[in-house]
């Protein structure tokens, strides 16, 4: 490493502070600026698809790139950076006569956490740069110039760019030290809820953008639909167009597997507009190019060949809906004349997280702690059939009938099982926030639950899996749960088995790879459903009868009896694996 790059390493690292002397800020940059590549959330992009990025929001030869700026903010192997300053130099090449490769010190910024990713792709850029021969002084300082070691949240940065591109680094929040969270909360108002650190990467991004200023991203679409993403869909809906989509799921993008959803985002500093979307294209240079031009033709509302037209997809903090299909028709005919679940008398709920299952969970008769101490638990697997099969396992209940947690003195079996697991449970997170109350679990145990007649929806699936389980067991986190004073259970398992639970899900929820959908109680909670009272006795019946037998057929007709549906609404419903 030379002498100017360590120099600058150390005057980066001490302007991140947002206070001087801010230590474990510092400290927890430190630990991030030496991460491994899952620590850091990088993902490396094919050159095809940075080719059809940066042709999406203009930063292509024809034009005179030497007058415009250009952010990355994570450029790690330098799949986007390298690539844009080849188009930079034979832009200016063709453009400017009497060169002098000093007039591009203001073109690029291109900022790197990584102290490693830096270094390498520092070196890249001096070996391309004397490669287009450039005189090694003025690559040098060009190099110093362009690269900026540092956290893309915290560093300096001149006002406005005329592009911003990249791949955005994936990390989830609690892999975020707690000290370098506060400060990103304390900047950036989209770190909302259980958001990702790609969100204020968006947010950082798109408030430097110059007036008709263009974003184009590659990563996750979980933000345009989940709940985290809502201040930042307000944030684009205020201020800025979405241009274009491209989904990107089942495409060879990046250099390795990825199992989020990813997607081509382009988003401009101007008014709304229309929205073209793409889905799945050929990860070939030639297949982009094409859809490229298609994309960005001049009349706006055209719909021509894979692309599609959406008038109006952003909506203040709503979800963003980016199917063109008789589906999407369905939904919104369902919403207009139907309520919520649970409006409809029904509950939606997630089960217990313990943050240490392996002390608060074990099979069931071997938890060694007073009867009422303990509870018979649902897992995943205790469903996997579609009926119970319950495996045996129980969870340890550290909470007093009335609320609180039970004094460990009055019960001497559970304080011995307990503080023989202390060193696992005192080292959560909750427990060192309220070291008094150590041995909570993260989500307080409701006993009646367990007795309560419910509905166990397993997280990830391909299809609504909805198993009735009649009051025996307490669900673990990695299931949903659907209880209800009002609708017979067996009739709402039909409705939910029928294709209902999987069209809402579908259009609300992100896929993962392979077609998975995420039955999160957040989409589960927009399906629509009748009142009990309001459905007639036949059509009750009939959903019994047929969730009992397991009829799946008899499921559909009786809920294309349940909501009118017609011809075309009920092949929608048929088809609605495709969404």
């Amino acid at each position: 490493m030379s002498q100017l790059t360590t120099e600058k390493r150390t005057l980066t690292q001490v302007s991140q502070s947002s206070l001087p002397g801010m230590c474990p800020v510092e400290d927890a940059l430190e630990k991030l600026s030496i991460a491994g590549v899952e620590e850091r959330g990088a993902i490396f992009t094919k050159r095809e698809v940075v080719e059809f990025i940066l042709d999406l929001v203009g930063y292509t030869q024809d034009k005179p790139l030497h007058t415009l700026r250009l952010l990355e903010p994570s450029f790690g192997d330098g799949d986007f950076l390298l690539v844009a300053i080849e188009r930079l130099l034979a832009a200016w090449r063709s453009k400017v006569k009497g060169q002098n490769a000093s007039q591009l010190g203001d073109c690029i910024r291109a900022v790197e956490l990584h102290a490693e990713s830096y270094d390498a792709t520092r070196k890249k850029v001096l070996d391309l740069l004397r490669h287009e021969k450039i005189k090694k002084a003025d690559a040098t300082a060009l190099a110093d110039r362009w690269l900026v070691l540092g956290d893309f949240l915290l560093v300096d940065l001149p006002d406005s760019f005329h592009c911003v591109v990249g791949n955005p680094p994936y990390v989830r929040q609690e892999l975020i030290p707690d000290v370098l969270l506060s400060e990103y909360r304390a900047r950036y108002s989209t770190v909302y809820d259980r958001a990702d650190i790609y969100i204020p990467f968006i947010e950082r991004s798109l408030s430097l953008l110059g007036p008709n200023g263009s974003l184009g991203f590659i990563c996750a679409d979980r933000w345009m639909k989940n709940r985290y993403g809502g201040p930042l869909r307000a944030m684009v809906a205020r201020d800025y167009r979405l241009k274009i989509y491209v989904d990107m799921v089942d495409t060879p993008a990046f250099h390795a597997d990825v199992i989020a959803y990813p997607a081509i985002t382009i988003i401009t500093r101007e008014k709304s507009g229309p929205t073209r979307i793409a889905h799945r294209p050929d990860i070939t240079k030639a297949s982009l190019d094409e859809l490229a031009a298609l994309l960005l033709s001049p009349d706006e509302t055209a719909q021509v060949g894979p692309v599609r037209v959406i008038a109006t997809v952003v909506d203040g903090t709503q979800p963003w809906i980016l199917e063109f299909s008789d589906q999407l028709a369905l939904v919104r005919r369902l919403e207009r004349d139907f309520p919520a679940i649970e409006d409809a008398g029904c509950k939606v709920g997630i089960g217990v997280a313990t943050g240490a299952d392996k002390a608060f969970i074990g099979p069931f008769e071997d938890l060694d702690v007073e009867p009422d101490r303990k509870l018979p638990l649902a897992m995943p697997r205790d469903i996997e059939s579609g009926e119970v099969k319950w495996r045996g396992l129980g969870i340890i209940n550290p909470f007093a009938e009335g609320g609180g947690l039970v004094d460990l003195r009055e019960y001497p079996k559970l304080r011995k099982y307990l503080e023989s697991r202390k060193d696992q449970i005192a080292k959560r997170h909750i427990a060192k926030k309220a070291p008094a109350n150590w041995y909570r679990t993260i989500d307080r145990i409701y006993p009646a639950l367990a007795k309560q007649p419910k509905l166990l929806v397993p997280d990830i699936k391909g299809g609504a899996h909805i198993v009735y389980e009649d009051g025996m067991l307490y669900p673990h986190h990695n299931l949903y749960f659907i209880t209800s004073d009002e609708w017979d259970l067996r009739a709402l398992q039909a409705v939910l088995r029928s294709g209902i639970a999987r069209l809402f899900v579908a259009t609300y929820s992100t896929k993962m790879r392979g077609g998975y959908l995420r039955f999160q109680a957040q989409y589960l909670r927009r399906i629509r459903l009748p009142r009990w009272s309001a459905v007639n006795a036949d059509t009750k019946k009939k959903l019994i009868a047929a969730a009992k037998a397991g009829d799946e057929a008899g499921c559909n007709n009786a809920v294309f009896q349940l909501y009118a549906l017609t011809r075309k609404e009920r092949e929608a419903l048929r088809g609605n694996g495709e969404l």
